[in-house]
């Protein structure tokens, strides 16, 4: 038994980790296709000790496919996920294209597993963006214990949430700062990425939000709870891989920081990592690689009747994006499938 899988996008940073993940996972594979556009068209990518040739994306026909993990832009999954999807193939997408769509389930697995049920709708479940995705994996389990009113979350995010060009940029221009006459003018980014900070993720907004900032507070509401209020501050900063953030949380009851910490460590792909000395907390170099959503500095916000701030750090290649897709297909497999 198993399932027939389908990744799109296999080429790119997230689509290759799909395929990692999914042989880590030994997730039931009866027959797995890879694809990607005509320009990667015969590119080969590894899934566990085997090699597949991508196949030409536009050409494929997935009819009797179980499941597609899409790793593409909008734009393609605009294009082939409806058809995909029509075939009776259940289209997992990393894309924004259907996140704010109220027929479709947006699906974090620890957060709101039962909202599977909605993927009949269009057969098609959305991904969410990669600062949400780690912060709302945080924020259910204390929300369950207290109630949260209203969290403001500034992001830390890795250049590797903007693609591989993205990183080229960044290894660029840090080694262009030592190499007189070597500068990297940005292309990727509106300014300098190495040994810098950029307070701007994706395009403004009239209300002078960036998307990035946007995202995080309409998919915290539909993953999470309506009724949360939300304000973030989304930067990208000079790292690889992975996203950090410092989350402060005020709650409709008081919730105290010790019985936080006991919340969280047992919650469900959460890792506690609280010690208060040097270097008892997470860095993103420390969670590449890993499946995990780290949290640390757990600690009261005494400016306010029920407060608590922490600092949450996950791989954002991993639970971001790949992750959570693979955990959306075993988690249709358990409950709607059934052929794992």
């Amino acid at each position: 038994m198993g399932y027939k899988v389908v990744v799109v996008g296999a080429t790119g940073n997230v689509g290759r980790e799909m395929l990692n993940i999914l042989a880590e996972r030994e997730f039931p594979i009866k027959e797995l296709a890879v694809l990607a556009s005509r320009r990667s068209l015969g590119t080969e990518v590894s899934f566990g000790e085997t090699t597949y040739k991508t196949q030409d994306l536009d050409t494929f026909d997935f009819s009797g496919w179980d499941i597609a993990l899409f790793a593409v832009g909008s734009e393609a999954t605009k294009k082939y996920a409806p058809k995909a999807a029509a075939t009776g193939c259940v289209v997992i997408d990393n894309s924004s294209l259907y996140r704010y769509d109220p027929e479709i389930p947006l699906i974090v697995p620890e957060v709101n597993p039962d909202a599977i049920e909605m993927y009949s709708n269009k057969n098609i479940i959305a991904n969410p963006n990669c600062s949400t995705a780690q912060m709302v994996v945080a924020l259910k389990p204390l929300h369950d214990r207290a109630k949260i009113k209203r969290v403001v979350v500034s992001t830390y995010q890795s250049v590797s949430g903007s693609g591989k060009d993205a990183i080229d940029e960044l290894w660029n221009q840090t080694k262009g700062m030592y190499v007189p006459g070597q500068e990297v003018a940005p292309k990727v980014y509106p300014k300098q990425i190495a040994f810098n900070v950029i307070p701007h993720i994706d395009v403004f907004l009239d209300s002078g939000d960036t998307k990035e900032e946007w995202k995080m507070i309409a998919e915290t509401k539909k993953i999470v709870d309506k009724s949360i209020k939300v304000t973030a501050t989304c930067v990208r900063v000079p790292v690889f891989v992975g996203h950090s953030e410092s989350i402060n949380i005020e709650f409709e009851d008081f919730l105290d920081e010790d019985e936080a910490r006991e919340i969280l460590r047992t919650a469900p792909g959460i890792l506690l990592v609280d010690k208060r000395e040097d270097g008892g907390y997470v860095t993103p170099v420390e969670c590449v690689g890993e499946f995990a959503t780290f949290i640390s500095r757990v600690r009261q916000d005494v400016t306010i009747e029920n407060g608590l701030n922490l600092w949450c750090v996950s791989d954002n290649l991993r639970k971001g994006a790949a992750l959570n897709a693979v955990q959306i297909a075993e988690l249709l497999g358990r409950r709607v499938l059934k052929k794992g």
